[in-house]
């Protein structure tokens, strides 16, 4: 399996939060990195392609776009 990622991932175990248009769903961000994150989520549908990921205990505010989708996770990257 090739690994494609421009920075390596740490893996974490933070409460986030999903934020676009005016709604905000609960997440929780499972790996993370300067560039991306990936994160659980209770079901993907209805989220966009790109929302506004907020870290609260980091204090991190990123544009992120969805790079894939799987059952109950979504991998972000950050633009």
């Amino acid at each position: 399996m090739t690994n494609n990622r421009v920075a390596q991932r740490q893996r974490v175990f933070k409460a986030g939060t999903i934020e676009f248009g005016g709604a905000a769903i609960d997440c929780t961000v499972r790996n993370l990195s300067a560039t991306g994150a990936a994160l659980d989520v209770a079901s993907p549908v209805g989220i966009p392609s790109k929302f506004v990921l907020i870290v609260k205990g980091d204090a991190i505010q990123r544009q992120s776009r969805v790079v894939w989708r799987k059952e109950q996770r979504i991998g972000v990257a950050f633009e």
